[in-house]
């Protein structure tokens, strides 16, 4: 009978965690970066999201480093504040500070998950970087899970600057397990026209923060030869 009682309570404890894992795994931290396209999703209300990145980017013109910064704030459940930067760039002996945007992000729907970004550039940063008018641009943001391991995310839009340009991203992800996955994605714009490529991989560790991995390079236009980028993302 104490076997018996032993055996039950080990099934119960088994139960209880395959029930509880699939909640925990909804509840991992979603960041934005690595990666050229933005996913739909929000982040959730009242949390704070800060992703910090450092690229090193080499080739058709002057090598340069950056610090990229996207700061996360959740409004409510489907609407988040967002402070984006190229943070502290250094290039041909110049340093100075990224032009910053201010910008909303909504997610409208769940199946497919979509969601717009929007962002505008005021008359920001330093140095040789400042930027001398205001730009903006609009994204649809799109999910969508192919299988239980593959995903893929697509970015849309215009951008509306010197000249208008039209946008374009695309990630393909395969999940290793929930915390840990590996991508390919490409961004290309219209005017002037390029084409960006990369593949990276991204870690979760506990459920609050994600280091990651990418490199890529310039397959057209007026883009980087090649570029290395690690980042970490923290939600709070």
């Amino acid at each position: 009978m104490r076997r018996m009682n032993m055996k039950s309570k080990l099934q119960a404890t088994l139960l209880a965690l395959c029930l509880t894992i699939p909640c925990f795994a909804d509840d991992l931290i979603n960041a934005d970066r690595p990666g050229i396209a933005d996913g739909s999703t929000t982040v959730d209300a009242g949390k704070l999201q800060v992703e910090l990145g450092l690229e090193r980017d080499t080739g058709n013109g002057p090598s340069s480093t950056t610090t990229p910064l996207l700061i996360r704030y959740g409004i409510t459940k489907a609407i988040e504040a967002r402070i984006e930067t190229g943070g502290f760039t250094r290039s041909a002996g110049d340093s100075g500070l990224s032009p910053v945007s201010a910008g909303l992000k909504i997610h409208f729907l769940d199946r497919p998950s979509l969601g717009l970004i929007a962002r505008v550039f005021p008359h920001s940063g330093s140095g040789t970087f400042k930027s001398s008018k205001t730009t903006a641009d609009l994204r649809l943001a799109a999910d969508r899970d192919l299988s239980e391991k593959w995903s893929i995310e697509g970015n849309i839009g215009v951008e509306h600057g010197d000249q208008n340009s039209g946008l374009l991203a695309a990630t393909l992800q395969y999940n290793i397990s929930p915390a840990i996955n590996v991508f390919v994605d490409g961004g290309a714009t219209t005017n002037p026209s390029s084409l960006l490529l990369d593949a990276g991989t991204a870690w979760i560790i506990g459920k609050d923060l994600q280091l990651d991995f990418s490199a890529g390079f310039g397959a057209h236009g007026d883009v980087p030869d090649r570029f290395v980028a690690m980042g970490v993302s923290r939600r709070f």
